[in-house]
């Protein structure tokens, strides 16, 4: 309970003020427990990001993979990939993500998000394919580019709508620039 409360801490404090936010004596501070006792769970802040990939791209994934699975086309199937990424951009598990991801990391938390990210985008390679695409796994990182740039603009707080920028974002995959 104590590290499911540690790690629950990491994301309020990440999503709220980003990585320099994401201290052990905050963490202490959160929890209530002594600075040393954070150290008993997590031998650096890279740890608590590493596990925070661990527990939480997983559920991002099958939410994407869920919303992807209730459409019956390939199209619907891209269509929910976009959307449901965007969904959730207001989530603190997306926004402790999207920190985490804009930080200085070692070498083995930066292979976990590239890693977790790689499988993200497997997950519309299939959908690309019946769509007619020679290439569905690079039209999936540029897609994934799309989405990327998306949450992006929603995150910064842009003059546009989210609802608008998640339209923009569809139909880019889906009709390209062309709109």
């Amino acid at each position: 309970m104590q590290r499911a409360a540690l790690l629950d801490a990491a994301r309020s404090l990440l999503s709220e003020g980003g990585t320099e936010a994401l201290t052990f004596p905050a963490l202490a501070e959160r929890t209530g427990l002594a600075r040393s006792s954070v150290y008993e769970y997590f031998r650096s802040r890279a740890a608590v990001v590493e596990e925070l990939c661990e527990v939480d791209f997983p559920v991002w994934a099958a939410d994407v993979a869920a919303a992807m699975e209730r459409a019956s086309s390939a199209e619907g199937k891209v269509e929910a990939y976009v959307r449901q990424q965007l969904a959730l951009v207001g989530d603190r598990r997306h926004r402790a993500v999207v920190a985490i991801s804009a930080s200085e990391l070692d070498a083995g938390a930066r292979e976990k998000i590239r890693a977790a990210h790689g499988e993200l985008v497997a997950m519309v390679v299939e959908a690309l394919g019946e769509m007619g695409h020679g290439q569905p796994r690079l039209a999936a990182m540029l897609l994934q580019g799309v989405v990327d740039a998306a949450v992006r603009r929603i995150e910064l707080g842009a003059a546009e709508d989210p609802a608008a920028i998640t339209d923009a974002a569809v139909a880019m995959a889906l009709r390209g620039v062309k709109g």
